[in-house]
């Protein structure tokens, strides 16, 4: 069984409830972005499916089954339901393959902890219309693929390589091996514009609330800031990335 979640009368996500239903979408390569499973549930095939979503890097998360009801609107869900994806995730060679395919030096965004998912979409727009070659997401405490993210890319989620990956940290650790240089967006960093972007760019935008996550800033390898002119100390997570990703495609431009 399908279910579509509405708020407001717009889609927000399709879930697919009940065993049967769920194992069909596995099989058919559907792209499960979260597992649903009510607490104490560990019989018959829901097992089989924890372990299937698992290996296919999905979310899963142990609810209530009073809530678990609550979402399915009543339907059937024998314990267990899952949110499809609006959009295969990548991998990271994908990115990397677009940087090479286009002769370019890799452009990467990568969001550590972004929650809303209208900043998420910005800026996934922004990126494909800037050249970035791909997004990086951490798997946990973040937004994911919704329909909300994709509506507000307008599009671009279509060409734009999304990873999604377990450990943010340690996949900067590899961008860096990889000769990526790592620019954090933050506070008391060097002015954006006196800034050289020429290389190799990983740029992270941190969440909307706590910005930058400290052993990120730790493992930077420049901090970036815009200057704040007004009594307002910050900006909005997708318009700070827009200003800062074209300030490296401007940079680009006047290069070649």
């Amino acid at each position: 069984m399908v279910k579509m979640d509405n708020k407001n009368n717009q889609q927000e996500n399709q879930l697919i409830i009940g065993r049967n239903a769920v194992s069909e979408a596995l099989r058919s390569e559907r792209a499960i972005d979260t597992l649903l499973v009510a607490k104490g549930e560990r019989n018959g095939s829901i097992g089989r499916i924890i372990a299937t979503c698992r290996d296919k890097g999905a979310v899963i998360k142990e609810v209530d089954k009073r809530k678990l009801d609550f979402l399915c609107g009543g339907g059937n869900h024998q314990g267990v339901a899952a949110y499809a994806a609006s959009h295969e995730y990548a991998e990271l060679e994908d990115i990397f393959s677009l940087a090479k395919e286009r002769d370019e030096l890799p452009f990467i965004i990568i969001c550590d902890e972004l929650e809303d998912p209208h900043n998420l979409g910005a800026i996934i727009r922004t990126a494909e219309c800037a050249g970035a070659h791909g997004i990086i997401i951490p798997k946990r405490r973040s937004v994911s693929l919704t329909w909300a993210v994709s509506k507000a890319s307008a599009g671009a989620l279509e060409y734009m390589p999304v990873v999604r990956v377990t450990n943010l940290a340690a996949t900067i650790d590899e961008l860096k091996e990889r000769g990526v240089w790592i620019y954090s967006a933050d506070m008391d960093g060097k002015t954006y514009s006196q800034t050289d972007f020429s290389g190799a760019v990983g740029l992270v935008i941190g969440s909307e609330g706590n910005g930058v996550g400290k052993l990120i800033r730790e493992k930077s390898d420049f901090i970036v800031s815009l200057p704040m002119k007004g009594k307002i100390n910050s900006l909005n997570a997708s318009v700070a990335a827009g200003i800062l990703m074209y300030e490296v495609a401007r940079q680009r431009q006047c290069k070649g």
